[in-house]
């Protein structure tokens, strides 16, 4: 008896050492498999983590992408301090040019710190994507890059995660537009809609958002931020007819066995 008791005594403070440093120290930097001549470094969902902003700097000035990607939840509703923020993205956009699209989490800030924000995001020349696109040519390739910002409600309605609203391909259209004749990439915080996105017609989609799924056991994601279990997409990249999506764990919010993580594409 004392021995199975001195055995639950260190499961239990493995498992707490684990979450502490996970939560606190770790960042991941996960690589995808080289297929492109265009390195991007997608980052997505840093919330609160004010401790681990000087490792994300110092991870992108050790890559040297060619593009930076943000896909939202770069600060939370509740949050008061943007100067971490600010400084990071000062040092990011030194190093290469930096795209970013909101979560529900810029979407839903007072309005005062939403105005503070896209105000550090336009001296820092960060290039945001609301429901537009820029387009660019890049290594012999015709690119656009577009951002995508769903209703609210696909998150959240009414002060509940239940009977959110759905998203279709015509809603998209009529938010960015149909899809061009050239290379496009889409910045979408939500990849649960990933298959409208792919009938949309983008060629790399890149997300956040479901956080890795908080807890992966496995490899599979066990919670998304609407309270599903299981969510379908929720860290790597899957194919959907001719469109990849590409999920990161992000940064934020606390998991377990699923540490923090940037990810490096080359494509």
């Amino acid at each position: 008896m004392v021995i199975f008791s001195v055995i639950l005594v260190i499961i239990a403070a493995s498992f707490t050492i684990d979450l502490v440093i996970e939560n606190k120290f770790m960042l991941k930097t996960r690589r995808e498999k080289p297929v492109g001549n265009v390195k991007i470094f997608h980052l997505s969902d840093v919330h609160k983590r004010k401790n681990i902003v000087h490792k994300i700097c110092r991870a992108a000035e050790n890559e040297s992408p060619d593009l930076i990607f943000i896909t939202g939840d770069l600060v939370s509703r509740s949050q008061t301090d943007f100067s971490e923020i600010d400084m990071m993205l000062g040092n990011l956009c030194e190093i290469a040019p930096v795209y970013m699209c909101f979560g529900n989490h810029e979407q839903s800030l007072p309005d005062e710190k939403q105005r503070e924000l896209l105000e550090i995001l336009r001296k820092n020349q960060v290039h945001l994507l609301l429901n537009r696109y820029e387009e660019l040519e890049f290594k012999g390739r015709k690119i656009r890059i577009y951002g995508l910002m769903q209703k609210y409600s696909t998150y959240k309605k009414n002060g509940s995660y239940r009977n959110l609203d759905g998203f279709t391909v015509k809603e998209m259209e009529q938010l960015i537009g149909k899809v061009p004749d050239c290379e496009t990439f889409l910045l979408a915080h939500n990849p649960l809609f990933a298959k409208e996105y792919a009938e949309w017609g983008a060629d790399h989609t890149f997300s956040g958002h479901v956080h890795g799924g908080s807890v992966r056991l496995f490899g599979i994601g066990i919670l998304s931020p609407e309270r599903r279990f299981f969510p379908k997409y929720s860290k790597g990249v899957y194919t959907i007819g001719k469109n990849q999506i590409h999920v990161t764990a992000g940064i934020g919010k606390l998991r377990m066995f699923n540490p923090p993580e940037i990810v490096i594409y080359n494509i």
